[in-house]
């Protein structure tokens, strides 16, 4: 597993997730199905994609009912067509029913977004470029769509504002320039003993010339982001980059972002860049349908 899926963590989506959906009870189950009644219902695919989420839907029914069973024919990162039956589960009826829409939003919503990740894998293989997320994320869901990054093929890049420095734009200009943000932000990890990888955002070959200057005459930074260049001008940075990395210890690694969509990302790989983020991976996808059917 991620670093950031563990049981507590997983555990503590579904609980907020349950609580949300399901308050003082599932009045409609509650109301019109007996308690005791024991029934089956299959995970019907209604499109075509990537599958994601069956191992979270595993654990949401067990935290419904730690009896329910699941027989599961189709895994994570399985390419599915319509018609495909995911799983069946079988057990109370209650149960099943007060699981049914968690398991749904999050399999359609996670589908969705290893669909659209592949898409992109897809369009830059047989180049060495990496396709990278963002924290683009819906609030509290961001450890399901991350996840569903990952299954589809695509590459974390940073889980939150807490486990990496990434300075933007704005963090530059607060900060007096780009000499100023990196030499602050390497201090501030010298001076509270934090072990992070630091990012700057350039929007032109004079910030990506100052960077490289900065990185001469000091420790020279992680990643540097290329963003809203260019093809040509993007090139003419991957060359620097790569000038620059010849004759350093260290490796600066290139990252192309900025509005980048499906029709743009294989001309963008051919300039050299180390990886391209993408923040339509989990702001514009389209879920993946699919229906969890009773079997009578």
């Amino acid at each position: 597993m991620y670093n950031y899926l563990t049981t507590k963590s997983l555990d503590q989506f579904i609980t907020l997730a349950l609580k949300e959906d399901i308050a003082d009870g599932d009045h409609s189950t509650l109301s019109s199905v007996p308690a005791t009644a024991q029934k089956k219902a299959h995970l019907l695919i209604k499109g075509d994609g990537i599958l994601a989420g069956i191992e979270l839907a595993k654990l949401i029914f067990a935290k419904v009912d730690k009896n329910l069973k699941i027989d599961v024919f189709l895994n994570d990162g399985d390419e599915v067509k319509y018609g495909n039956i995911a799983f069946i589960v079988t057990g109370n009826a209650q149960s099943i029913l007060t699981a049914e829409r968690l398991v749904l939003n999050c399999m359609q919503r996670m589908s969705g977004i290893a669909t659209l990740t592949n898409k992109f894998v897809e369009a830059v293989k047989g180049t060495k470029t990496k396709i990278l997320d963002t924290r683009k994320t819906t609030p509290n869901s961001r450890i399901t769509e991350k996840w569903a990054v990952k299954i589809g093929g695509g590459t974390n890049h940073r889980y939150g504002l807490f486990d990496m420095i990434m300075l933007k734009d704005n963090h530059v200009d607060y900060a007096g320039g780009i000499e100023k943000a990196i030499q602050s932000a390497q201090n501030y990890c010298k001076t509270n003993n934090k072990d992070l990888k630091i990012e700057i955002e350039t929007r032109n070959l004079e910030e990506v010339k100052q960077v490289l200057e900065v990185s001469k005459k000091g420790e020279p930074i992680d990643f540097l982001m290329l963003d809203n260049m260019t093809n040509k001008m993007m090139k003419e940075a991957v060359s620097l980059i790569k000038s620059f990395n010849m004759t350093s210890s260290k490796k600066i690694m290139s990252e192309a972002s900025g509005g980048i969509t499906l029709k743009t990302v294989a001309e963008i790989s051919k300039t050299g860049v180390d990886s391209i983020s993408v923040g339509a991976l989990t702001h514009s996808y389209q879920s993946l349908d699919m229906s969890l059917k009773a079997i009578l």
